[in-house]
């Protein structure tokens, strides 16, 4: 199909404002299918979960058909997808519950491409259990993290690793599905951290191998709320610190309170959104995901070739998004410049780009970017030519402005 940005776009009320948003892996514009769905399930009865009362009942059909949606998104099983406030929050809950069972001695995996909800909730687990951390790396060069780089550091003592699907830093997108089998061969469980990687990709967790998979709504044109989808059979055997009057029932023994169900609502229909990027595909809502996802990967990547295309003819800009397998994402610096300057003169010229390391401070660091990192350029689905072409052009302005020191 060819992709229809116009079509696309007419249903961001946000992009009325002007502005070219690359800002979409800190999180997208939200389409007005998703914005009505949250006013609708407000504007109706709503009360906590029940079958009496009309508002009993469409608190229950909107847990329903959000934990389905979910389910058809990422290849799960609804009685597995569990919701909390964010990715990390979910990370620090599941962290606390799993290393109940480690002992000093055993061995935690984390990798220095990360984002931090994915390392440090880890890490301080890891150390009130007494267990111990080991960090697998990766290429500053070529921004690969690789299955070796997994392998070097696995032994029979390991019970979890810890790795991104996608680096919300620099795209790269690590082989999941390999590095699931060695882990898997070394008897550990494996969490995935797939917040960047489910904006731009086809998520199927049973191909990935993830026994926990996470992600966040608000980076695929939903609300802000967390996602982790899991197996049935594995979060059976796990016991959650929680209420005693709050059921035991999976997957509700891991969500503690009232779920938003307004947001829940959003969460469907941002991915009844996603499903529709396709107009001509066919057949149930998994497999017209498939179909969109694979329209959005092939227009994206278009767009992305053209910003590399245009940043080669600028000789000062450093590009450290380098990985074979990657997403539409930029991490820019610029010689002699800070890249926060960067960032205001093109916010000045309505091009949101930001600068930072954006809670991926291990990445930030190992490339020698200290705490600081650089220009982050994202991609999303309402991300137009015209936008790259306007990106492209105020990066120009800034490298024809005269570099003034403090």
């Amino acid at each position: 199909m060819t992709y229809d940005i116009t079509a696309v776009r007419a249903q961001f009320p946000a992009l009325r404002a002007g502005s070219a948003h690359f800002d979409g892996p800190g999180g997208t514009q939200t389409p007005r299918p998703v914005i009505e769905a949250v006013s609708e399930a407000l504007a109706n009865p709503l009360s906590n979960r029940g079958r009496l009362t009309t508002g009993e009942r469409n608190a229950e059909t909107l847990v329903a058909e959000a934990r389905l949606a979910l389910a058809d998104l990422l290849g799960a099983d609804p009685a597995a997808v569990v919701f909390g406030r964010s990715a990390t929050q979910l990370a620090y809950d599941f962290s606390r519950t799993l290393a109940k069972t480690w002992t000093p001695g055993d061995e935690v995996v984390v990798s220095r491409l990360d984002h931090d909800s994915n390392i440090r909730p880890w890490v301080q687990a890891a150390a009130r259990a007494g267990a111990t951390v080991r960090w697998a790396d990766f290429d500053p060069v070529t921004g690969e993290l690789t299955p070796d780089h997994i392998g070097a550091v696995l032994s029979d003592r390991t019970r979890l690793v810890a790795v991104t699907a996608a680096s919300n830093l620099i795209g790269t997108r690590p082989a999941i599905a390999e590095i699931s089998r060695m882990v898997h061969a070394a008897g550990a469980l494996l969490y995935v951290d797939g917040v960047h990687y489910t904006a731009h990709v086809h998520v199927d967790i049973d191909r990935l191998g993830a026994d926990f998979f996470t992600c966040s709504p608000y980076k695929f044109l939903g609300p802000h709320l967390g996602v982790l989808a899991s197996r049935p059979e594995i979060l059976e055997n796990l016991t959650p610190d929680k209420l005693l009057p709050s059921t035991n029932d999976v997957p509700e023994r891991f969500e503690f309170g009232t779920l938003p169900y307004e947001f829940l609502a959003g969460t469907r229909a941002a991915v009844d959104f996603l499903a529709g990027l396709d107009p001509t595909a066919q057949g149930d809502r998994r497999e017209r995901l498939a179909a969109s996802f694979e329209a959005l990967e092939t227009y994206e990547d278009s767009l992305r070739l053209r910003i590399e295309e245009g940043l080669a003819a600028f000789g000062a800009i450093t590009v450290h998004s380098r990985a074979k397998h990657r997403t539409p994402t930029l991490l820019l610096t610029i010689g002699g410049r800070d890249t926060t300057d960067a960032y205001r003169a093109l916010a000045a010229r309505g091009v949101d780009a930001p600068s930072g390391s954006f809670y991926a401070l291990e990445p930030s660091r190992r490339l020698g970017l200290g705490d600081t990192g650089g220009l982050r350029v994202g991609l999303a689905p309402y991300t137009s030519a015209e936008d790259v072409d306007r990106l492209l052009n105020g990066l120009s302005d800034v490298m024809d402005e005269p570099v003034t020191h403090p």
